[in-house]
């Protein structure tokens, strides 16, 4: 199949989104797949020059035009703004030995202490002269070890359907150097079911505060520099295609 790209730039919406005070998700289309996407952080008030601890969360849903089965999603890669930082001074980290062939329940059990993320995960799973059938799991971002001198996260999921199998997904949060942007993650999404799965539905929320040396640190910290943050998404799927976008949200300095 020829390779299909586009890239899109939403300027418009993105000063409709700054605006405003309520999020607007982002719809991506390319081809037949169609990705809604969107994201924010909390709090929005934030110090002008320190950073401070936030929240984030996001969501990513791959439909198509037709109703059929989205082509397998490869990739996401994810920049994310300069004015933030990622702190893990402290906190326990997780190995993949540790995750390997576990559910939910016992990897958490696994590094409890170790969690900066969970959500939830749907993907659709079409075998051969079989109807489709959906298959869920919790998903749980557990802090990894060093990559390459960087951060990074081991994502994990365990799906019961056609047959139980875990996921472990190491993610290196990379320093980079991009304008806007100061980090980026690539995330290499494994085959479902030798590929007649494709993921459908995917929700997480980032965050954490823990004690070290008497100094109470957070896992994500943003400030508030110009008075937003912004974030750009990639997905790139099995067929070659990819389609990407932005989503800038607003932040106030807090008095």
């Amino acid at each position: 199949m020829q390779k299909v790209v586009l890239r899109i730039s939403i300027l418009v919406a993105a000063v409709a989104l700054i605006s405003v005070a309520t999020a607007q998700a982002l719809e991506l289309r390319i081809g037949k797949i169609i990705v809604v996407t969107d994201g924010g952080f909390s709090p929005t008030a934030l110090p002008k020059h320190e950073n401070a601890p936030i929240n984030l969360k996001g969501y990513a849903k791959f439909t198509t035009t037709d109703g059929s089965r989205p082509s397998p999603l490869r990739k996401l890669v994810l920049e994310f703004d300069k004015h933030g930082e990622v702190e893990t001074r402290g906190l326990q980290k997780c190995t993949e030995a540790k995750l390997i062939a576990t559910t939910t329940e016992r990897a958490r059990k696994q590094c409890p202490d170790a969690i900066v993320g969970t959500g939830f995960g749907t993907a659709v799973v079409e075998l051969p002269e079989q109807r489709p059938i959906e298959a869920s799991s919790a998903l749980t971002l557990f802090n990894g070890p060093k990559m390459h001198g960087n951060p990074s996260v081991l994502g994990h999921a365990h799906l019961d359907y056609p047959a139980p199998t875990t996921y472990v997904v190491p993610i290196e949060i990379q320093r980079i150097n991009n304008g806007r942007y100061g980090f980026k993650t690539v995330a290499d999404f494994p085959k479902i079911a030798n590929d007649y799965g494709s993921p459908i539905y995917g929700r997480l929320k980032i965050g954490r505060t823990w004690q070290y040396k008497g100094e109470t640190l957070s896992f994500a910290n943003a400030h508030c520099a110009d008075g937003r943050l912004q974030a750009r998404g990639e997905f790139a799927f099995k067929d070659g295609s990819f389609v990407s976008g932005t989503v800038f949200r607003p932040c106030q300095v807090r008095k």
